[in-house]
């Protein structure tokens, strides 16, 4: 009963998920189709930048599909434990195009600075702004459909969206200073502003992308799940007969969990009984747990001690 709930969820999740990659891939490649033209027609290195940003967020967005496809798959024989891990990769993915995404505003903006070049167009203003609406609105609905799924992939694809809205931002402070600074203080210099900007922008996109990179390397280096270990624990500990728990260790795999744990049941039991306490602890541990979906249990003897003590 419990695992076909959990089934049915994750398949909701997945659709949920799905949903909303496409949505931001859509506007992800309408707004950096936007960004390119304003850029080129109003003379703004900042928004073409911030175009390149935007075509690597899409890119980005085929990948995080591609992975919640795969990870979607059901375990087979070659792969026992599923796909879940193609999450982790995809964010990774994601984390390492946005590394090189800032890169190569970098690169652009200082090729800028060498050539002598007039301030960018006023309207070019209007575009920033809505872009910026636009990305943080996707940002909120990606994020928490993320959260929801507890999907990094959908994760790492949410925050591209808000670095995407962070370098708007800086380029909208960059092109009105371009615009409107020399005019105002006299300072011709602060045509420059543009291309100051879309360096500022790479360098909160670098920061944006070892965030992103950081829980899908360790899921995929399988680091220890120290939360959901110790609800696991407290779990199984309700199921009678469970004398104590020893080893517990839980990795992730996308949006599930694998556990194996040591379980000690008094030195007595007969291995028929202490093989039907493994299923229903395992049994109370789904049911209680939907993001678990697989348990692997080792029975022990306990200490003859401690089996006294918790028999009295």
């Amino acid at each position: 009963m419990g695992s076909g709930v959990n089934v049915q969820s994750r398949t909701m999740s997945d659709a949920k998920l799905k949903r909303n990659t496409l949505i931001g891939l859509g506007s992800g490649l309408l707004l950096a189709g936007t960004k390119l033209a304003a850029g080129i027609f109003g003379h703004s290195s900042a928004l073409v930048a911030d175009a390149v940003e935007s075509l690597a967020d899409s890119v980005g967005s085929i990948i995080v599909l591609q992975g919640l496809r795969m990870a979607s798959k059901p375990a087979d024989e070659r792969h026992p434990y599923g796909y879940g891990k193609a999450e982790a990769l995809a964010a990774l993915i994601v984390g390492i195009l946005l590394l090189l995404a800032a890169c190569g505003i970098v690169y652009g903006a200082f090729q800028e600075i060498l050539t002598p070049h007039s301030a960018p167009e006023a309207w070019t203003l209007w575009v920033l702004i809505a872009v910026i609406a636009v990305k943080e609105t996707l940002f909120r609905l990606i994020h928490k459909g993320a959260e929801e799924a507890d999907s990094d992939a959908a994760r790492a694809d949410a925050w591209h969206h808000r670095s995407d809205a962070i370098t708007s931002g800086a380029a909208l402070i960059g092109v009105a200073t371009a615009i409107y600074g020399p005019s105002r203080f006299g300072i011709d210099q602060l045509v420059l502003a543009d291309e100051a900007a879309a360096m500022i922008a790479s360098g909160l996109i670098v920061f944006t992308a070892v965030g992103i990179m950081k829980d899908p390397l360790n899921e995929l280096l399988d680091r220890r799940q120290h939360r959901i270990e110790s609800d696991v624990r407290r779990i199984a500990s309700e199921v009678e007969g469970v004398v104590t728990i020893e080893k517990l260790i839980a990795r992730k795999s996308g949006r599930v969990y694998h556990v194996d744990m040591h379980l000690h049941v008094a030195p007595t039991m007969s291995v028929q009984d202490a093989h039907a306490l493994g299923g229903r602890v395992k049994a109370h541990v789904r049911a209680n747990l939907p993001s678990v979906g697989g348990v692997l249990i080792h029975i022990e003897p306990a200490d003859q001690g401690i089996s006294s003590a918790q028999g009295s």
